[in-house]
């Protein structure tokens, strides 16, 4: 199956695609990438492939997956035997679930909505964004005081399912000075081979969105 062809379906500004985009790249696997906006995610083929509407969704073969952690999941262990992206050791591993719960949770529902609040007036109480956003980042700035990377010693799918939101954390005007571990680690995922950046975006001043 690892020799099929991929095709990724989400957005270019979608943290949840783009975490899966940094894994395929730093796999060095070869893949189409297919805009699926809003518009195309409500269409009845869309929804064939995920009836949710939901981005980004993974096609390789007859394998059809949905929601960014579980692609990274299935991406790491078909095609990293060494298990550097996902260790198989049950300590290792059950860090690196932490984080993507992490991911899922606090940086979703923290930096994530704030930024999408910020950007396309999403629904949400901005403020309550920017505090879980906040609390989060201290959490990661105390955690990275004394590691180089979120779960293991060298990069896992942990750093990737956390970066994209937490790196653009300031577009929902969450500011990333204070947390100094937290800088540093995103200058160390945005170092590894095969790192593309996901696109910045124009961000509105604060009186308008608050």
């Amino acid at each position: 199956m690892s020799d099929l062809a991929i095709t990724l379906y989400g957005t270019a500004l979608s943290g949840h695609a783009h975490r899966v985009v940094l894994l395929l790249r730093m796999l060095g696997l070869p893949y189409r990438f297919v805009d699926a906006p809003a518009e195309v995610r409500a269409t009845p083929a869309f929804r064939a492939l995920n009836p949710l509407g939901q981005i980004p969704v993974l096609q390789h073969g007859d394998t059809v997956l949905a929601d960014s952690n579980a692609i990274l999941v299935y991406l790491a262990r078909l095609h990293d035997a060494a298990g550097t992206w996902l260790p198989t050791d049950p300590i290792a591993e059950a860090q690196v679930q932490r984080f993507l719960s992490l991911a899922a949770g606090e940086v979703r529902f923290g930096p994530g909505a704030a930024r999408a609040t910020t950007l396309w007036n999403y629904p949400g109480d901005v403020d309550y964004a920017r505090t879980v956003a906040a609390r989060l980042l201290q959490f990661l700035d105390d955690h990275l005081s004394t590691r180089r990377f979120l779960a293991a010693d060298t990069p896992t799918i942990a750093d990737l399912a956390c970066y994209s939101y937490v790196a653009h954390a300031p577009e929902g005007h969450v500011p990333l000075d204070p947390y100094a571990a937290v800088r540093a680690w995103l200058a160390r995922v945005e170092a590894l081979p095969g790192f593309i950046p996901m696109p910045r975006s124009q961000v509105p001043p604060i009186s308008s969105v608050s």
